[in-house]
Order: C-alpha cells, then sequence, then structure tokens
C-alpha cells in the first residue's frame, strides 16, 4: 500500500512545493520517492503472501516486476531530462503532471477490477494531452495535444464500452470472476464483442496498426522530453496492463484472437518499418520505431506459457535504449535540428555522444550482444513452432529496421558538415545509459 500512497501523493507534493516557491526540491522529491518505491518493491517482494486491496489491486509477483521496471525507467528519464524541463519555464508544473501519469502507470500493474483498469488508463492518458501540448506557442506541440486528446477520447470510450459488454454478460468487473465465467462460456457474445473492443481501446494506447496513425505526429509534434516518457513508460505501463488483463481474465477466450492478434502485429511490424525507411526527420523515424517495437511486444500474448519476465526485460532494455535516443535527440535537435543532415559529422564533434547513440540504436535495431537483440529472440524463439510464418516477418522487417537505424549511424560517422557547430552535453548521464545498456544483456542468462 505504501508504494502506491506515494506514487499518489507524488504529485500533490510537487504543486505544493510550488505554491511555496521551492522549485528547487522538486528533483529530489521525485527522486526520493521513485527510491522509496523501488525499495518498497523489494520489500514488498520478500513477503510470502501476495496483499489484496479491497478486491481492486493486488501486488502479485507480476505487479511488483512491473513496478519496478516503470520506475526505473522513470527514474532514468528525470536523470537525463530535468534541466530540459526545468528550461521551459513551467517545470514545476510539467513534473505535477508527470507524477500523476506515473501514478496511474503504477496502478496499470496491479489492478484486479475492470473499474481500476479503467481509472488507471485515465489517470495515465489524461496528464499525456497537456503535456503533449505543453510547448505554448508552438503550433505542432498545440496541434499534437488536440489530436492526441481527440483520438486517446475516442478509444477510451470504445475501451469503455467494451468493459460494459463484458459487466453485461459475467455481472461483475472483477477479473477473477470474469476468469471463472470465461472459462465456462470462453465464446459467449457479449464477452467477445467486449474483448474485441477492450482490444481496440489498447492497440491505441500501445499504438499497434491500423490504430497506430496518431503517434508519429503526436511524438514529433510533442515536446522530445515529454515524447520520450510516452515512448517508455506510458507505452511500457500500457503493455503490461494489456497483458495482465488478455493472460488473465480473458485467458479462455485469448485463442480465439490470435488471428486478429497475429494481423495486428503484422501489420504493425510492416508499416511501421516501412513508413520509418521513408522518414527524414530522426524524431519521427523513432516514433515508427516505437511502433514497431509495439508489435513485438503485442506478440508476446501468442506465446503458449509466455514468460512473463521476458516481456519485462524488452519494455527494460528498448526503454532504456529510447530514452537515450530521444536524449541525444533533444541536445542535437536544440542545436541543429532534428534531420538525418543534423547528425551528420556529429562523431567528429562529440565522439562519445555519437557512440552512445549509435549503442542505443544498434540495441533497438536488435544487434547482439546488445540488450535489444536478447528481447526479440526470446519473443521469436517463443512464437517458433506456433506462428512460424510470424517470426519470419519479424525478421524481415527486423533487417528492415537496421536500414533506418544504420541510417542515422552513417550520417554521424560521415560527412562532417555540422561538427562544428555541435557544443557537447551531459556525458556522465549518458554513459550510465550506455553501460546500462552493455550490463542488461546479462541478465538474459537468468531469464
Amino acid at each position: 500500500m505504501i508504494i502506491l500512497l506515494i506514487s499518489a501523493l507524488l504529485g500533490v507534493a510537487l504543486l505544493a512545493l510550488e505554491i511555496f516557491k521551492l522549485r528547487s526540491w522538486m528533483m529530489p522529491l521525485m527522486l526520493l520517492s521513485f527510491l522509496g518505491i523501488l525499495v518498497g518493491t523489494a520489500i514488498q517482494w520478500g513477503m510470502s503472501e501476495n496483499i489484496m486491496n479491497q478486491n481492486m489491486m493486488m501486488m502479485d509477483a507480476f505487479a511488483l516486476k512491473g513496478i519496478a521496471i516503470i520506475t526505473i525507467l522513470a527514474t532514468f528519464w528525470l536523470l537525463l531530462q530535468h534541466k530540459n524541463i526545468m528550461a521551459t519555464g513551467n517545470g514545476s508544473d510539467l513534473y505535477a503532471l508527470i507524477a500523476f501519469s506515473f501514478c496511474g502507470a503504477i496502478l496499470m500493474t496491479n489492478f484486479t477490477n475492470m473499474v481500476m483498469l479503467f481509472l488507471a488508463i485515465e489517470i495515465l492518458s489524461i496528464p499525456l494531452y497537456v503535456l503533449a501540448a505543453s510547448k505554448r506557442g508552438n503550433r505542432a506541440s498545440n496541434e499534437a495535444g488536440f489530436k492526441y486528446f481527440l483520438l486517446g477520447s475516442v478509444a477510451s470510450s470504445i475501451l469503455l464500452f467494451g468493459i460494459a459488454m463484458i459487466y453485461g454478460a459475467t455481472a461483475s468487473f472483477d477479473l477473477y470472476v470474469i476468469h471463472d465465467f470465461i472459462a465456462t462460456q470462453p465464446t459467449n457474445y457479449l464477452v467477445m464483442v467486449g474483448i474485441a473492443m477492450i482490444l481496440s481501446g489498447f492497440a491505441f494506447k500501445i499504438s499497434a496498426a491500423p490504430f497506430h496513425f496518431w503517434a508519429p505526429d503526436v511524438y514529433q509534434g510533442a515536446p522530445t522530453p515529454i515524447t520520450g516518457w510516452m515512448a517508455t513508460v506510458v507505452k511500457g505501463a500500457a503493455i503490461i496492463g494489456m497483458y495482465r488483463l488478455f493472460a488473465g481474465a480473458f485467458e479462455g477466450s485469448l485463442h480465439s484472437f490470435h488471428g486478429a492478434i497475429a494481423i495486428m502485429v503484422t501489420l504493425t511490424l510492416i508499416i511501421a518499418n516501412g513508413m520509418a525507411t521513408l522518414q527524414s526527420n530522426v524524431k519521427r523515424m523513432l516514433a515508427f520505431s516505437g511502433v514497431s517495437h509495439a508489435g513485438f511486444l503485442l506478440s508476446s500474448l501468442l506465446i503458449p506459457g509466455f514468460n512473463s519476465e521476458t516481456l519485462m526485460f524488452y519494455i527494460l532494455s528498448y526503454g532504456i535504449a529510447s530514452l537515450i535516443a530521444f536524449y541525444v535527440m533533444q541536445t542535437v535537435g536544440e542545436q541543429l535540428g532534428e534531420d538525418f543532415h543534423a547528425f551528420e559529422g556529429l562523431a567528429k564533434k562529440s565522439p562519445f555522444t555519437a557512440a552512445i547513440m549509435s549503442l542505443a540504436l544498434l540495441s533497438m535495431a536488435g544487434i547482439p550482444p546488445l540488450a535489444g537483440f536478447f528481447g526479440k529472440y526470446y519473443i521469436i524463439s517463443g512464437l517458433m513452432g506456433h506462428f512460424t510464418w510470424l517470426t519470419i516477418i519479424m525478421i524481415l522487417t527486423s533487417v528492415i529496421g537496421m536500414y533506418y537505424y544504420l541510417k542515422v549511424i552513417f550520417a554521424m560517422y560521415g560527412k562532417n558538415e555540422n561538427a562544428k557547430e555541435y557544443i557537447e552535453s551531459n556525458r556522465l548521464l549518458a554513459a550510465i545509459g550506455g553501460i546500462a545498456l552493455l550490463l542488461l544483456f546479462t541478465m538474459s542468462a537468468f531469464i
């Protein structure tokens, strides 16, 4: 319970600090809160029994792993983007909104009731509508926030309608009651329609095709630090919540949706990787890259007896690599722009920054021995023998993905047109991220 209290009260505490003009305390308070959540997770992990809170939430092993992953990503994001957030002039407001979004992300890991699921999604999403449009005076940012709000509201409505259909069939919002009902009536009409609508709503949240069309525009228009938050913490929390629901309460009917999910994964991989190769803007290319990774994460629902630790590992490895990429994108974009030409010759002026960016991109591309390779390997190996045709598509699209990742790397180590204009940024934090990517692959031995 202490974990939920910390996450829920953090945003309120940050607003209080703003009232008393104590902005310098915000960064330490957030770090201390994240550390407290990690400590609470470790303590809870050592207990022998799961803790149920009012039949609405449960701190089981899956929830604790999800909370730890999300908190690690949130901490890393904060360390990298603190200066950029405060430089906006309204950093206190942004931090409070981030804290509320983080609270929703935590709730996405441990719900046991459909009402709590919907509350978690809205607490996670509503601050993002404001954050996406937080760059006041910037037309692209305002457009991103407005577009995200409209489409996100429609997706939430569809998801809520699906929850209502499930309730109409089972007369309960409790996941365990729903699980038992589906086990006896897996093809109930209302249940099938409800699951289909909920699947559509979640597909929007994780930007899986054909519900991905908002992601490139919103990711490109939103401030880069916010884009990094949405692409890692928010997407990771949505995937964890989706897995908890579909592999848990909907397990009895999940096989009926394998074909639909496989088609969604195929479309996601083909469209995302194909469109990414056509982009001239690196930030937009990273947005399509995130859509591609959503396809890999979604495919975990197709693996029989899937190990959730593999899912967590993929979210963590992709999240760290993506945060590094968006951090470098932020520093380069502010000085030189966001297109590929801005990265030309970066290695000459700042070989360290170029090396860290290359490391992150190679990990996302799935090049061994980086962590991203093992994340993709575990997903693909789990699908072998069940969806062999899909694994072939995954491998082929991953090869296509290498093209646009290497395109950035070749630009950094190629021409030197912009080398003299770039000013080195914080090397220490980027080094921490690079080391994390190198060390993460050793965790694969324990999965």
